[in-house]
């Protein structure tokens, strides 16, 4: 018999300074190569396993040793330039616990009023059987995410030639 499935949402909204274009190509675009230059304490690379980058691509994040993970794998849901909307599933790795199936990441980017973006993301997590994740686990995700988008926004305040 199946296990069922149960689902936790959470939504986190960040604002930028920075211009929603600029944000969403480095972020979620070119992440692959931007990313572990950024923070080479923590991912040791990207790799592109699968596809061309766009929708039904699968990528790998390759922590270094030392971390608590070793790696994950995520798959490109839908992804969208001119909306700057990213949708993705991570279904493959250390990152998922023993009764944690998947995590599903809706990320939008919103030009503000001040002229930078408003990032909003949106997390589902399917947990197996009487499985209940905890808040503080859900919270320490979201701050490793909020951290990256910090890293991002600072290394584009600093250079604002790139990515326009």
């Amino acid at each position: 018999m199946e296990e069922e499935m149960k689902r936790c949402k959470n939504r986190s909204e960040y604002t930028s300074p920075i211009a929603p274009s600029r944000i969403f190509k480095a972020s979620i675009l070119d992440s692959h190569n931007l990313i572990p230059k950024l923070l080479p304490q923590g991912i040791k690379s990207i790799q592109l396993i699968k596809g061309d980058g766009g929708a039904g691509s699968i990528k790998q994040i390759n922590f270094i040793d030392g971390c608590n993970f070793n790696s994950v794998k995520y798959h490109i849901d839908e992804l969208s330039e001119d909306q700057y909307t990213y949708k993705y599933t991570l279904m493959e790795g250390d990152a998922l616990v023993e009764n944690l199936e998947k995590i599903t990441y809706e990320v939008k980017f919103e030009a503000s009023p001040s002229g930078g973006a408003i990032s909003k993301v949106t997390s589902k997590y399917y947990t197996i059987g009487e499985f209940m994740l905890k808040e503080e686990d859900i919270k320490a995700g979201k701050e490793k995410v909020l951290l990256m988008y910090k890293v991002v926004e600072a290394y584009l305040l600093q250079n604002p030639d790139a990515y326009v």
